[in-house]
């Protein structure tokens, strides 16, 4: 049984670099394709893509099979995806000059090839050799150092709608032979595409790292950039236990910081509010709102809602500039204050508590809920948005690896395990304690004042 009227298999393994692969060919810019040209003819419903692992062609990939035909085509480009889905599943006709019919001869390739494959995995492994996933793993500062720099000279902004070396260079004020080496690593991470001398962006770097682009990041990722500094003391703070810091820096850049909790804030904000429904909250405190994005959200799905936010004093101005431009400085207040030791208010029907439980010791954590129970009116909600680690602490792997983000960044802070959240809120007298999880590392705790 098939529910689609066709089927699209297309190669996309890996292969370590030097080894023939349909990746290295081009058959994720074919996916891309493949996705533009469904979409244009109204298929992306009738016609199914699905990425698979090695098909034994590699030396004549891109390698795609269409089902139910059963056909295979092999050495597709992304200039052959518009014909191909015209022709063939449009107009079932196949694309004879792609198509590949000899099977006997597929055959002996895709064997030979596996022979030979098994070959060299098993000459390295007698050799001793650093299998590829550790070594990627450790050079995989490699890339990330590299982006980090495009994004903190701004390159990917200065190479406009394409243009050379000497240009971009011109524009960072850089030096041209480095500038360079640098493009060409980012056409290599897929970032950047070149023909001849001249560099173009990419959709999704045109999209998300560009300054001219409504979906630009970069703003936000500078405080990935800013991290570095910090993750390269990771070892000092081990032998100590704490940040050779102390907390955030100057360097860091608040403006940077904030911009990257509301990015973060954006995928999640509809979980939170679908999470915490649309009845019976009036009053709210939303504390260390930064850019008051869920604030925003759910002022937005409940016109009646009154928000305060309350976070640090080089914040706040930060703060009122996004309530001023979501048009809600009438129903989203701010106040200055430390919501370790200053007053919290009272009656409020919930108070939210995002990304911040990582940034204090469990200490701090305890003596917080006591603080927010006390705020709460009775059958109110406190929920608490932040990364919750499995009890053994070793997953989500973004949530272990956050913890030591959290060491190199803070006195005592720390990404925390479910156990731990419900032993906090159960000590401070919440009932109905509860976990919610979301897409991604992050999750919902959920008390109520009874």
């Amino acid at each position: 049984m098939e529910p689609f009227r066709q089927h699209l298999f297309v190669c996309t393994q890996a292969k370590p670099e030097g080894v023939t692969s349909c990746p290295g060919n081009g058959s994720l810019r074919i996916l891309q394709a493949l996705e533009r040209e469904l979409a244009a003819h109204g298929l992306e419903r009738e016609v199914q893509v699905t990425t698979s692992g090695c098909l034994g062609l590699c030396d004549d990939g891109p390698v795609m099979i269409v089902y139910p035909e059963g056909v295979w085509y092999r050495k597709v480009s992304e200039q052959d995806v518009p014909e191909i889905v015209s022709s063939h599943l449009q107009e079932r006709r196949i694309v004879a000059r792609l198509a590949w019919r000899d099977a006997p001869a597929m055959k002996a390739e895709a064997t030979d090839h596996h022979e030979r494959y098994r070959a060299m995995l098993k000459a390295k492994d007698e050799a001793g050799v650093l299998p590829d996933d550790i070594n990627e793993m450790i050079r995989a500062f490699m890339p990330s150092r590299a982006v980090l720099t495009a994004l903190e000279l701004n390159i990917f902004t200065a190479v406009g709608r394409g243009t050379s070396a000497e240009n971009v260079a011109r524009e960072i004020h850089a030096d041209p032979r480095a500038t360079e080496m640098l493009l060409n690593a980012l056409v290599s991470l897929n970032l950047l595409e070149k023909r001849d001398a001249t560099f173009f962006k990419t959709l999704r770097s045109a999209r998300f790292l560009s300054e001219d682009s409504l979906d630009n990041a970069r703003p936000a990722l500078m405080h990935i950039a800013h991290l570095w500094n910090r993750w390269s003391t990771l070892t000092d703070c081990v032998r100590a236990g704490t940040s050779s810091a102390g907390g955030r820096s100057e360097e860091d850049g608040v403006a940077a910081f904030i911009a990257a909790m509301d990015h973060n804030a954006r995928e999640r904000t509809a979980g939170v509010v679908n999470t915490i429904g649309k009845n019976g909250i009036r009053h709210m405190l939303d504390l260390g709102g930064g850019s008051s994005a869920y604030s925003i959200a759910l002022a937005r799905a409940m016109p009646e809602l009154k928000s305060e936010i309350l976070d640090l004093g080089e914040v706040i101005p930060l703060t009122q500039e996004y309530v001023r431009k979501a048009g809600l400085g009438e129903r989203i207040s701010t106040r200055v204050g430390d919501m370790l030791h200053d007053p919290l208010g009272e009656n409020y029907d919930l108070i939210l508590v995002s990304a911040i439980c990582h940034m204090f010791s469990a200490e701090e954590n305890r003596a917080l809920f006591q603080r927010i129970y006390k705020a709460l009116a009775h059958h109110g909600r406190v929920v608490v948005q932040d990364f919750i680690l499995e009890p053994s602490k070793t997953a989500p792997r973004q949530a272990a690896l956050f913890s030591l983000n959290m060491l190199v960044g803070t006195k005592a802070g720390a990404s925390y395990s479910e156990p731990e959240f419900a032993n906090w809120l159960n000590a401070a007298g919440f009932s109905d304690v509860r976990r919610v999880h979301l897409p991604g590392p992050s999750g919902l705790m959920i008390g109520t004042r009874i």
